[in-house]
């Protein structure tokens, strides 16, 4: 039995995205290599690794078995580059980093550019999802390093503060809402709504605590980032909700008015999470130290 690194990096990419066509985009290889790389795998097995199904693939028993080993060993890889960094600057560092939408957005590019114009042979791979399937990611082994709210569930896992993320309202000037300096957010469920997409970290946050007050927003459109939707409030199509950082920026050159939200929810406290933040690889404790820094 000879697997590669190759072969093993390929594999956790198919499992973690539960498909050989996205688990190949991942690896950045061609589906056709992808999935002879993995029936040469199992052929050298003797054994299936993956049920394939109409919605994806799923682990067979070999296949978590595999699954299990090949992070050890990929883990253990990224350890040695990380120690022969000093030695060898041809070696290559990797981090896993997952965030939700708020960090990614408004914290983190500028934080993440400075680390890597320092580490120039360190890759990060950073990936956008709601906080509940960050936590579970990192406590799965899917992720390194975990930026979430602190109302997730962080049992079994490690954090440090990192950043306040407060949701406020935006609306045209001359629009209602735009007279009050603070509204609760069910006082908005009549307006028409700009939102991020459905599939938006963020937005599924903000439908779900609107639902629960019985003020689900009311899209008209739906944008992919807070400029588009600072741009379409301001030419009267709607209001919206933006993180603070972000309202504060684009109102320079914008016209619409901020307003703040009451409820507790518009509040978030960012965290830091990982499993052992001492037991992560080199290059990802470093980058924890330089978020810390930069907090």
């Amino acid at each position: 039995m000879r697997f590669d690194l190759t072969d093993l990096r390929l594999f956790v990419h198919v499992a973690e995205a539960a498909s050989i066509t996205r688990g190949a985009a991942g690896a950045h290889m061609a589906l056709a290599s992808a999935s002879a790389r993995i029936q040469g795998m199992e052929q050298a097995l003797g054994a299936a690794l993956l049920q394939r199904g109409r919605r994806g693939v799923t682990l067979t028993p070999a296949g978590q078995a595999l699954l299990h080993h090949a992070r050890l060993v990929l883990q253990q890889v990224e350890h040695m580059r990380a120690e022969l960094g000093a030695y060898a600057s041809g070696l290559r560092g990797h981090v896993r980093l997952w965030s939700n939408t708020a960090a990614l957005s408004e914290f983190l590019p500028e934080a993440l550019a400075a680390y890597l114009a320092r580490h120039p042979n360190i890759d990060i791979d950073v990936q956008e999802r709601p906080s509940y399937v960050i936590t579970q990611a990192v406590a799965g082994g899917f992720a390194d390093i975990g930026i979430v709210t602190d109302a997730a569930d962080l049992t079994g896992l490690e954090s440090l503060p990192f950043a306040l993320d407060r949701l406020v309202l935006v609306a045209p000037r001359g629009h209602r809402l735009a007279r009050h300096r603070q509204v609760a957010f069910r006082e908005t469920a009549r307006y028409p709504f700009v939102t991020l997409g459905t599939d938006n970290p963020l937005q599924e946050y903000i439908s779900r605590h609107a639902s629960r007050a019985g003020a689900p927003p009311q899209s008209r459109i739906q944008m992919r980032s807070f400029e588009a939707i600072c741009r379409l409030v301001a030419n009267g199509v709607g209001v919206g909700v933006v993180s603070e950082t972000a309202a504060r920026r684009y109102r320079r050159a914008l016209r619409f008015a901020t307003v703040a939200l009451s409820d507790p929810w518009a509040l978030r406290r960012l965290v830091i999470c990982a499993r052992r933040l001492d037991a992560l690889p080199v290059h990802a404790r470093r980058l924890v130290e330089h978020l810390k820094a930069t907090a």
